[in-house]
């Protein structure tokens, strides 16, 4: 054989044996091994609900729900951007502001935009003794006397 052709087989075995992470599994690997440090993930079921690959970059939603609870409103969903590095891929951190509540929710933290739970209060008010949530000042003591 000439050393052309055995280099030209040695090239294509090396790609072809060239692991492709561009998928569910990959990702929710690279999500769990960042979540290991976190207390509490044993006690919770973590779902890779859809995932979009772009140069390099792995947009995923991820459902977490506590084992045995099955009504998906009780749930939080969250969108992490991982990178690809080498073989793997690595939470680069998590999208928007973090999390919402309830299947498909996305968007603001919890209590930011929420309606305001006390009566003749302005929209987007926070009840009484709420600490503040970012870009709010703090919710009065308690209705006046």
């Amino acid at each position: 054989m000439k050393f052309g052709t055995l280099t030209l087989i040695t090239v294509l075995l090396m790609a072809g044996c060239k692991k492709d992470i561009q998928n569910e599994s990959a990702v929710k690997e690279g999500i769990m091994k960042y979540l290991s440090t976190r207390q509490g993930l044993a006690e919770m079921e973590v779902t890779v609900s859809s995932v979009s690959f772009q140069k390099g970059e792995a947009d995923a939603m991820v459902h977490f729900q506590a084992k045995g609870n099955t009504n998906p409103a009780e749930g939080l969903d969250m969108k992490y951007v991982l990178v690809q590095q080498g073989s793997a891929w690595v939470v680069k951190g998590r999208a928007g502001n973090g999390a919402g509540h309830g299947a498909g929710s996305m968007g603001a933290p919890h209590g930011a935009n929420m309606p305001s739970m006390t009566p003749n209060a302005p929209a987007g008010a926070l009840p009484p003794g709420h600490p503040p949530v970012s870009g709010q000042s703090p919710a009065p003591d308690g209705p006046a006397k």
